[in-house]
């Protein structure tokens, strides 16, 4: 009946037993008396958990592979201790029958590894521990707790790092949240190690003070209840409770180094041993020069010649053939490169050919980048601006142009430069070798480094080496490579310069993707409501003021109303910039229902109305003075308005908007023009200041 029952319920609901047994039977441990047979299996299950934990931690590629060492840290300490009351209840009850009254494991240890003297057991027992106590555990702790300071100091500055990436289309929602979720762990995990290591260091402490405890005991139970002498009981008690504690103390001392492997290693994919091998002996002048001095101590009279010339043999083989090795790898190498044919030129006749086109956006390096763009040499920049263009398209609602990439002997090794339209719209310097620690505005420390100017939005930043990453982000630094800082460049400049890499050709493409869902509003739109140049016309003057253009549907049911009244284009952009107000506000302001702005005073505003109708048709005709003192007034409440963390927002009538838009563009950076017409019915109005003409 009750198999039955186990048969119907549901995996899920059967209740975990695992960790209760576990804690019971460590309490039976403690409470119970336990048969010698079962003491042994469980020493020996001890020792074998030792080594199966070491050995995991010295085969885990990185330390959050072994995320659960920490709680299985405590269990075997917990299990350990429970074993040593344990054992202690056997010796004292049976001691006085001899060196095997604990058990076989004990008796061993006991006779076989310290040879039967309790007082080399002692000498033993007390250099295992000076080495766990005061040097392993001691070590590992002091590792634990700045590692677990400096990764929970360095959190925010890696979040927001994650948060770059995405914001720069480097990164994906579910790549992003992974990270996330690897920061949180990383943190918990050396949280947790700096505890962790607090019960390595308590439980051999306890190790110590069981020793002298179970032998005062013992010798006490020997001589006052079984009548032995002196040194009977002190031979008897002495080698059993030696025998227990180095039987603890191994398994403790495996523990311990587990720990500090687990807490000294570098958190990347990388085997240990393959690194060990690597770093310390690939270099065969290291072999050779340890070699020519160990057989400098072997040749000394005096010394014991045959070890120290025996290993000095091995380490000059060993760098022999080490070297030999590279030579070969290197010579491979050359015949494969000589082995490619090289084709002679053939001077032939020019043709439309030899007149290449001019690349729609191109990206230049010099030959030190060439890296980061090969593929085959894991180049992580061409995945990246694949990113790039597909957020910046997203966006902006357009396909942008695939980036042609070449490199540029003229430009310095580290430069690269970036073109549109053949013009080059920026350039920068990286290093490869470094990563870019940038300022976002609020930092607690200086850094060592190359200072240098981040090239996408012109915040300080510091070039440094890659081992200062941590205490970079603990100090307030936003830290990313080159490849981030080349592709966050390109993000940047891509939508800046969105009017130059839009024309006719994806305007028809944009009409293809609107005929499928409305074919009739596609249809008419070409010719006969607008022809195709002032549409393309329109979707620029959108662009240039980063108004995205993807809702094509509402831009074209929108020329259809006032194409009839105007074909100019300025004025059906503003006719089309009311109908997408609630996409331009949220863009500049968000979701708040309060929208602060700026206005100009009435006596301004009819000066620059007059202006308008008396300048020609493109710009207002300002006196210098007067829009000097325009943009300094607005330069100053657009910067208190950023340092609020607010959008700053000029308000103006319609017929000003157009050209008091351009005026900001080249004159006051961060400043959005709107028209009354432009802000939305559920919108309210804050006024936050008036600019006068004084």
């Amino acid at each position: 009946m009750a198999d039955t029952l186990v048969q119907k319920l549901p995996a899920s609901r059967i209740p975990p037993l695992g960790t209760p047994i576990l804690l019971l039977s460590l309490l039976a441990m403690m409470t119970l008396p336990i048969p010698t047979f079962m003491l042994d299996l469980l020493f020996t299950f001890n020792i074998s958990l030792a080594l199966v934990v070491v050995l995991a931690a010295v085969y885990a590629q990185r330390p959050l592979d072994f995320a659960v060492f920490p709680t299985i840290l405590l269990v075997a300490t917990l299990m350990r201790l429970a074993l040593n009351v344990a054992s202690t209840r056997v010796v004292l009850m049976n001691g006085h029958n001899g060196p095997g009254a604990a058990g076989s494991v004990i008796e061993s240890f006991g006779s076989v590894v310290i040879g039967g003297n309790y007082a080399v057991g002692l000498v033993v027992f007390a250099i295992l521990v000076i080495i766990n106590f005061v040097v392993v555990t001691k070590g590992a702790g002091r590792i634990s707790e700045v590692s677990a300071r400096f990764t929970l100091d360095a959190m925010p500055g890696k979040q927001m790092a994650i948060d770059a990436d995405l914001n720069a289309g480097l990164l994906s929602q579910e790549e992003a949240r992974h990270r996330r979720m690897e920061v949180g762990q990383e943190a918990d995990f050396y949280g947790a190690m700096d505890g962790a290591s607090k019960f390595v260091r308590g439980d051999a402490v306890a190790g110590l003070l069981i020793l002298f405890i179970n032998i005062i005991g013992g010798v006490a139970v020997g001589i006052g209840q079984h009548g032995l002498d002196f040194s009977t009981a002190m031979q008897y008690y002495a080698l059993l409770t030696i025998g227990d504690g180095l039987v603890a103390q191994v398994p403790g001392l495996l523990l311990s180094t587990s720990a500090a492997i687990m807490v000294t290693r570098q958190n990347t994919a990388h085997n240990m041993g393959e690194m060990l091998v690597t770093q310390l002996i690939m270099n065969p002048k290291v072999l050779l020069v340890t070699g020519g001095v160990i057989f400098i101590m072997g040749v000394i009279p005096g010394m014991p010649h045959i070890p120290f010339l025996f290993i000095s043999a091995i380490c000059l083989g060993g760098s022999y053939l080490i070297d030999q090795k590279q030579q070969q790898a290197s010579q491979q190498e050359l015949e494969i490169a000589a082995q490619d044919p090289v084709e002679e030129t053939k001077v032939k006749e020019l043709s439309w050919d030899d007149v290449p086109p001019v690349d729609q956006v191109g990206l230049e390096v010099g030959y030190r980048l060439i890296p980061m763009v090969d593929p085959a040499q894991d180049g992580k920049l061409m995945g990246r601006i694949k990113g790039v263009r597909k957020k910046v398209s997203q966006e902006l609602g357009f396909l942008v142009s695939s980036v042609h990439i070449r490199d540029n002997l003229d430009l310095s090794p580290n430069a690269y430069r970036i073109e549109i339209q053949g013009a080059t719209v920026g350039d920068a310097e990286v290093f490869p070798e470094k990563e870019l620690a940038i300022n976002p505005g609020q930092v607690f420390g200086k850094l060592e480094g190359i200072e240098a100017k981040d090239p996408a939005f012109g915040l300080d930043a510091v070039w440094i080496e890659s081992s200062q990453r941590d205490n970079a982000q603990a100090l307030g630094y936003t830290v990313v490579d080159s490849s981030t800082v080349i592709a966050t460049h390109l993000s940047h400049l891509l939508q800046s310069h969105a009017a130059e890499l839009f024309g006719h050709e994806e305007a028809e493409q944009m009409l293809k993707a609107l005929a499928k869902t409305a074919p009739k509003l596609a249809e008419t739109l070409v010719p006969d409501v607008v022809s195709l140049g002032t549409l393309v016309k329109v979707l620029q003057n959108l662009l240039v003021e980063q108004v995205p253009v993807r809702d094509l549907r509402t831009i074209a049911e929108t020329l259809a109303e006032y194409a009839s009244r105007s074909q100019d284009p300025s004025i059906l952009t503003a006719a089309v910039r009311v109908s997408l107000s609630r996409l331009i506000v949220q863009n500049i302001n968000g979701l708040q229902n309060e929208i602060p702005v700026m206005t100009l005073a009435p006596d301004l505003e009819q000066m620059l109305q007059q202006s308008i109708t008396s300048s020609a048709e493109d710009g207002v005709g300002i006196e210098p003075g007067l829009a000097d003192r325009i943009q300094s007034s607005l330069k100053q409440i657009v910067a208190q308005q950023e340092a609020a963390g607010h959008a700053a927002i000029l308000l103006v009538a319609p017929t000003l908007r157009p050209s008091l838009a351009k005026f900001a563009r080249f004159g006051i950076k961060g400043l959005h023009v709107l028209s009354y017409q432009e802000i939305p019915d559920n919108k309210q109005i804050k006024v936050i200041a008036n600019v006068g003409n004084q």
